[in-house]
């Protein structure tokens, strides 16, 4: 899956009539993915997030929309 299917199922997601607790689990299962996808390190890696701004950009994206 791309970059951008990602991001898109994230608007559809943040758009849609579900309720918060059940997009929080469904944003937090969409970042698993990222972090799968992409290799996303578990610590943070200035190096790595230098050479993936659009993938990190994304997954900060959606960690900010998530209601704790």
């Amino acid at each position: 899956m791309t970059l951008t299917e990602y991001d898109k199922r994230y608007e559809t997601l943040l758009h849609s009539n579900l309720s918060s607790h059940e997009k929080d689990v469904r944003l937090s299962s969409l970042m698993t993915e990222l972090e799968s996808a992409f290799e996303i390190p578990m610590l943070r890696t200035p190096e790595w997030e230098e050479k993936n701004r659009k993938v990190i950009a994304l997954y900060r994206k959606i960690s900010l929309s998530r209601n704790f």
